[in-house]
């Protein structure tokens, strides 16, 4: 094998670990094939670079990724009909889990079902106002959004039966436990049992993943350096008021280096501007929220973009009357029912979530402010140009 295509390899490793931080055999097989062929040197740039930990055998590969912020609540989990979890399913994700670690190698939904219910009247989730019952369908649906979830990641395996019989009380679902997967959920700094239970929620989270202080020089500029390629890794726009003093200053002088060395493993391509950096890639890719996007609610966030490119702020009211008169120019190519009275209210919703993910807007008291990076879809009004006999137009969007 060429060094072109030992480097080829290697790239598109790399990208699958980054795409999905755990591989398994059933659904990656071809990717944890590679992983595992280039195990040392995807370790090795990752310790450097990153301070990644990568784990990977026959069964599945880790790479065990460190949040760069523990306040983004943008990219949530999501069930198999997309709809993001909140709270609740992660509770009851969390109850799941713990159920499933003391479970025997093969279980049944009715069976987590019991066991969830009984690890949900401890006294602590009590006092906090959670409650679970298994006669409510709503609570059955929740279970089996997180039950799915646990599919898709290879925790669960289904042996025989499905979950809509267990939602209309029909029927049963038995499951494989894959125990080797189910020990590699779990990415921290430190062991759970190391944090302190007095800490509120904010503190026992910052226990959990905080890190080692350096205390020399070149120990201080390598955490820098993983920070740093980790933000432009994980976060589409990196703003450099958003960093610190140190971090900022940091990235302004390596710039060209950190990002020259993501762009030679991944694929990645730099985009830097006064306001700050973007790596972007040219396969579209390494993404959970892609911008554009094709149908109904694609069209309406490229719309809401263009209109929030070319304005400092505007009031989430003045944007809803913007989609409305966006869905009645649009209605006979958008799905049905975009045109009834409060139907501007979701589309919105949705097109704001995701800008707010891309890290396109922020949104503070009613109030929606575009960011630098949304200048990219900001339409320049057109211009022609004659050339002899022949006339062209020109519509060129700015760039970020």
């Amino acid at each position: 094998m060429t060094p072109a295509e030992e480097q080829a390899q290697f790239r598109t490793a790399l990208r699958a670990l980054l795409t999905k931080p755990l591989l398994t055999a059933d659904t990656d097989a071809a990717e944890l094939v590679l992983v595992r062929r280039h195990l040392t040197d995807l370790r090795d740039w990752l310790s450097r670079e990153t301070g990644w930990r990568l784990v990977a055998d026959s069964e599945a590969a880790r790479l065990f990724k460190t949040a760069t912020t523990l306040d983004d609540a943008s990219h949530p989990a999501r069930g198999h009909t997309r709809e993001p979890f909140g709270r609740r399913r992660y509770v009851i994700l969390c109850l799941a889990l713990s159920v499933l670690a003391r479970a025997d190698t093969q279980t049944t939904l009715g069976s987590l079902a019991d066991e969830v219910l009984t690890a949900a009247a401890a006294p602590e989730l009590t006092a906090a106002g959670f409650t679970f019952a298994l006669e409510a369908r709503a609570d059955r649906s929740d279970l089996v959004a997180v039950v799915r979830l646990l599919l898709t990641w290879g925790v669960l395996n289904r042996v025989a039966g499905d979950e809509d019989s267990y939602l209309s009380t029909t029927g049963d679902v038995l499951y494989d436990v894959r125990r080797p997967v189910l020990a590699l959920l779990l990415s921290g700094v430190r062991g759970p049992s190391t944090v302190t239970g007095e800490a509120s929620f904010a503190g026992r989270l910052a226990e959990l993943t905080a890190e080692p202080v350096a205390d020399t020089d070149e120990l201080r500029n390598q955490a820098l350096r993983r920070r740093l390629t980790r933000r432009l890794l994980d976060e589409p726009v990196v703003y450099y008021d958003e960093l610190d003093d140190d971090e900022r200053a940091y990235l302004v002088s390596q710039r060209h280096a950190i990002t020259r060395r993501i762009t030679d493993a991944t694929g990645l391509i730099a985009e830097m501007r006064a306001e700050g950096i973007a790596m972007v890639d040219p396969d579209d890719e390494l993404t959970d929220v892609r911008m554009p996007e094709q149908r109904t609610d694609g069209h309406v966030t490229l719309l809401v973009a263009e209109y929030l490119a070319r304005r400092d702020e505007v009031p989430i009211t003045e944007l809803r009357r913007f989609v409305r008169q966006a869905a009645a120019r649009h209605a006979v190519y958008w799905r049905k029912g975009v045109t009834e009275p409060g139907a501007e209210t979701e589309l919105l919703a949705i097109a704001l979530e995701k800008l707010s993910a891309l890290r396109l807007v922020t949104i503070d008291n009613e109030q929606v402010r575009g960011r630098p990076a949304i200048a990219r879809f900001a339409l320049d009004e057109p211009t022609i140009r004659d050339s002899g006999n022949k006339r062209t137009v020109n519509a060129a969007a700015a760039l970020f």
